[in-house]
C-alpha cells in the first residue's frame, strides 16, 4: 500500500507543477479559475498523502525541483491538452491505490479517482475534445 500511496503522491506533486506551467497559457477567466481550483485540490491531496504516509512511517521520495513537460505549452490548446493528460495520470495513480486499501484510505482513493476523471472531462469539454469521457477512467 505504501508504494501505491507514494505513487499517488508523486502524481499529485506533478499535477501541481503542471498546473503552474499551463495556467499562464489559459486565456479565459473561466479556464484560469478552473486551473486554480484544480491546483488547490491537488495541493490539498498532496498534504493529506504526506500526513498519511507519515502515519504509516513511510518515507516517499522527495518531489523533484522541476519536471519535464511532455510537450511545449504554447497556448490554450496545448494547455488544455496538458490538463487532460495530468488528470488522466492522477486518476491512474489513484486507481492503483484502490485494490490495496480499505476503509478510509480506499474512500479517499475512490474520491480522488472520480474527481480527477470528472475534471479531465471538464477540460475535454472546454477544449472541444471528443469523446469528452473515457470508458474506464484511470486505466492506462
Amino acid at each position: 500500500m505504501n508504494a501505491q500511496l507514494a505513487a499517488a503522491l508523486a502524481a499529485e506533486e506533478a499535477a501541481i507543477y503542471a498546473y503552474g506551467a499551463l495556467g499562464v497559457k489559459l486565456t479565459g477567466t473561466g479556464d484560469r479559475t478552473e486551473a486554480r481550483a484544480a491546483e488547490a485540490v491537488h495541493r490539498d491531496r498532496r498534504d493529506v498523502l504526506v500526513a498519511r504516509l507519515a502515519e504509516l512511517r513511510a518515507t516517499p521520495a522527495p518531489a523533484p525541483a522541476g519536471y519535464r513537460l511532455p510537450f511545449a505549452i504554447t497556448g490554450r490548446e496545448s494547455a488544455l491538452k496538458l490538463a487532460i493528460q495530468v488528470e488522466d495520470g492522477v486518476a491512474q495513480a489513484w486507481r492503483a491505490v484502490l485494490p490495496v486499501t480499505e476503509g478510509d484510505d480506499r474512500a479517499t482513493a475512490l474520491s480522488a479517482l472520480i474527481d480527477s476523471a470528472v475534471r479531465a472531462t471538464r477540460w475535454r469539454r472546454l477544449g472541444a475534445v471528443t469523446p469528452a469521457t473515457i470508458p474506464w477512467p484511470g486505466r492506462p
